[in-house]
């Protein structure tokens, strides 16, 4: 594979599935999981895309992970459930507890589904957006391992936790806000010490719990800034309540590292998914015409020098993906290093 190689998404998908396969991953699961991994890379959201898939190996084949559990419904009631992973890929849990929520969501207008005890479980906004092309106004919360410091704490409280908001549009791709809860993501601290940068003043909090430019401190004696300070802080508490404190799933310091951890120890990942029947709650025509209006509204608003026009969330990432879908996927430098390891771990070629 070339690094000027665009990748047919098609191309992509089958090697994640063959290499999940190939450990012991059902077709089934491989498949789930290779298009969301796929479909996030074509969205252009690389860090949250086949990127993943060599740690992911990894933590299959030590154990952490299980090739072949299956999510399990612990309790539930007419508009609600609870989801056990069992050590499962987060995207296998995720896509189960999501068609969930949609079967709960058609029968009652609205729906909650927690999943505890899964895997890492990627890019929230890819359910969120699978919901929503069925009808469903959707918001899927997740939680990790604290690396995020909460306003005047001098240490990490809460992950990095993200939020995905998926809105139905007829004719139109979703409207789609997929954020994390921290100020930047690690990924980036990493890179900007790697190329020698200056670390900005609101990325990172110092052992005492004010602002800090020194780079070097991180991850070991430094935290992540909270989104916008006490908004973002707020929003990560919430996802934690969601994701693990309502349905029993493990907090805070109780979640592991999927990356650092030994291959052998769980990371016990959890997520929500709420959704609202937009049929059930209004009629779809009424609700089409306020949705399209304040679109309308959006696009038409006075855009910024050098801006050619105001775009709604997940704009970009849908353009993103038609390219991508059509011409293949520019994989980037380090995307393409970690799918040579994932091809090394397992003896499946790379196309």
């Amino acid at each position: 594979m070339s690094m000027s190689d665009r990748i047919p998404l098609s191309t992509l998908r089958e090697f994640v599935a063959a290499t999940l396969s190939i450990i012991g991953v059902s077709g089934e699961d491989a498949a789930a999981t290779a298009n969301a991994l796929a479909t996030t890379d074509a969205m252009g959201v690389f860090t949250h895309g086949t990127k993943l898939l060599a740690g992911y190996l990894k933590k299959l084949k030590g154990g952490g992970y299980s090739a072949t559990a299956k999510p399990e419904i612990l309790r539930h009631g007419p508009a609600w459930a609870v989801v056990e992973g069992h050590k499962c890929l987060g995207q296998v849990g995720c896509d189960f507890a999501t068609k969930l929520a949609i079967d709960k969501a058609r029968l009652t207008g609205v729906s909650y589904v927690g999943l505890i005890g899964a895997g890492h479980i990627g890019a929230a906004g890819y359910f969120a957006a699978a919901a929503a092309r069925q009808g469903f106004v959707a918001m899927i919360t997740g939680n990790d391992i604290p690396s995020v410091a909460a306003p005047g704490s001098r240490k990490a409280v809460l992950g990095s936790n993200p939020i995905a908001l998926a809105v139905p549009v007829t004719g139109r791709d979703p409207i789609l806000l997929d954020i994390a809860t921290a100020a930047v993501a690690g990924g980036k601290v990493y890179a900007a010490i790697q190329r020698g940068e200056p670390i900005p003043p609101t990325w990172l909090i110092g052992p005492d719990g004010h602002p800090t430019t020194d780079g070097t401190l991180y991850p070991d004696h430094v935290a992540l800034a909270p989104m916008a300070g006490h908004k973002g802080y707020g929003f990560g508490l919430w996802c934690e309540v969601l994701s693990a404190i309502l349905p029993g799933g493990r907090s805070t310091w109780q979640v592991g590292s999927w990356i650092f951890d030994p291959p052998e120890r769980p990371s016990w990942h959890n997520a929500s998914i709420t959704l609202y029947d937009v049929g059930m709650i209004a009629p779809r025509d009424e609700f089409d015409a306020r949705i399209n209006r304040l679109i309308e509204e959006i696009h038409l608003a006075p855009a910024a020098e050098g801006v050619e026009k105001v775009l709604l969330p997940g704009e970009r990432e849908w353009a993103n993906y038609r390219t991508s879908a059509q011409d293949g996927i520019a994989l980037p430098p380090d995307v393409i290093a970690k799918l040579e390891e994932a091809a090394k771990l397992t003896g499946v070629p790379l196309p």
